[in-house]
């Protein structure tokens, strides 16, 4: 059987242009270990990108297969509503030890979207329930990204995931994001006081007496192309929700769990956002679950008799999935028994010099960036200038197809190839990764210059 033709008889394969399959048909994965991926002809992928940025600890990793194994001869699924089981309880224990303080109710989702969504119905609700009846509308960063549902677009600012639902999204109120690459205060990361602030100050003047929250992917704007911020930016951030009631919703489905060298991103900044969303590496990329994560105050405001209509009506089918639950009691304990952030800190110090000794010269580098073991080398076409190159070479998608036939997967966003990988990524694999990718970019970009 033609496993190729067959998949593409059948399936839409997410954001993806099709057309683009009639040269590069889909990779047959047929089996997985670590940071390795093995399609049905046996040929090798380095994995880093983490499929999506989820895989937080290897594919098929031992302890979390048992896990899941001994979890389905018990419980598969219940309904969540008025029931209940022991790991949706014992993963909410662990996670009060290393969630930001304040941080203390859980509410149940199935992917990270949902949890935005989640998120925004909550605090929504919450200000509409104390008396706050004005606050309706939510504040973003400009080159935001927090999902592909209604809801999480509208709080959204990429126009590639965007710009054709914009007729039919929410008006939201949008802060210009923090570019330390290409700062208008000719500053830089590590010389600032966050001068950019200025425009979220002029924004909440304007908007936050009728605004309900603010949502940010703390430190790392990811599919705007891994843009690395300041956490003093965060803490005026909090400061300024606080001083107009703004709830704070941390996005930390993509940063959270070690990506930017602690547990959360938040921790960077020492301070507690009022929602939390949660997804990806939960289950260690092995199970679809989210999870909003809130106040005592905020769970306060929706406690009350059946009949006053305060109960927050939002669900999943399989909220608190008890096979994710067991995967996601799982990666912690792997987290804390195998030092999981110590080594990875450790190794992300050898990957970004590696990565700036190879790529930070090269003429079309504009910057090399990182925090934790995340890495992004964004191509230019003039370094005083950072000009970008036109849109339609995809210079970033052709670095992708070359490096997949070296095998390494890499997922560049635009003209920014990055690095994302498992968190337990070996020195060696670092060493062949960034090899190919540089081996790839010349060759891809000396056809152009």
């Amino acid at each position: 059987m033609n496993w190729q033709e067959e998949d593409l008889k059948y399936i839409w394969h997410p954001c993806s242009q099709m057309k683009d399959y009639e040269t590069l048909p889909p990779i047959v994965i047929e089996r997985a270990s670590g940071i390795d991926l093995f399609d049905i002809d046996g040929k090798c992928y380095k994995d880093v990108v983490s499929s999506w940025w989820c895989n937080l600890l290897g594919h098929c990793n031992p302890r979390i297969n048992l896990a899941i194994k001994k979890q389905l001869d018990k419980l598969e699924h219940v309904i969540f509503a008025n029931f209940t089981h022991k790991p949706a309880i014992t993963l909410c224990q662990k996670l009060m030890e290393v969630l930001p303080k304040g941080l203390c109710k859980f509410n149940f989702a199935d992917n990270g979207s949902s949890s935005v969504e989640m998120a925004m119905k909550m605090s929504f609700q919450y200000h509409q329930q104390v008396g706050n009846v004005n606050k309706k509308r939510f504040i973003t960063l400009t080159d935001a990204y927090h999902g592909e549902t209604l809801g999480a677009l509208s709080v959204g600012a990429c126009d590639l995931y965007t710009e054709i639902y914009k007729p039919i999204l929410m008006d939201v109120v949008r802060v210009q994001a923090p570019d330390c690459f290409r700062c208008p205060y000719n500053k830089t990361r590590e010389n600032c006081s966050c001068e950019c602030f200025e425009a979220a100050e002029k924004q909440f003047e304007i908007y936050g007496d009728e605004s309900c929250a603010m949502i940010v992917e703390p430190l790392l704007q990811g599919s705007a192309g891994m843009k690395v911020y300041p956490p003093l930016y965060l803490k005026k951030l909090r400061a300024l929700c606080n001083k107009y009631n703004v709830h704070l919703i941390a996005d930390e489905i993509a940063t959270g769990y070690g990506r930017t060298g602690k547990m959360f991103a938040f921790e960077h900044a020492e301070v507690s956002p009022d929602i939390m969303c949660l997804s990806k590496g939960l289950t260690g990329g092995y199970m679809p679950m989210a999870i909003c994560v809130t106040t005592q105050e905020i769970y306060d405001a929706f406690y009350d008799d059946y009949s006053k209509g305060k109960a927050f009506m939002h669900s999943h089918t399989y909220a608190g999935n008890p096979l994710a639950c067991s995967a996601a009691i799982e990666v912690l304990n792997i987290l804390k028994d195998e030092n999981v952030f110590d080594k990875a800190n450790i190794n992300a110090k050898y990957f970004n010099k590696i990565i700036k000794d190879k790529f930070a010269d090269l003429p079309y580098v504009g910057e090399v960036r990182n925090i934790g073991l995340i890495n992004a080398i964004e191509i230019v076409k003039d370094k005083k200038t950072k000009e970008s190159y036109p849109y339609n070479l995809r210079l970033g998608y052709q670095i992708y197809k070359k490096a997949l036939k070296k095998g390494v997967l890499l997922r560049p966003l635009g003209d920014v190839i990055y690095f994302n990988p498992p968190l337990i990524i070996t020195s060696e694999d670092m060493d062949f990764v960034t090899d190919v990718a540089k081996d790839c970019m010349v060759e891809i970009m000396n056809d152009i210059i």
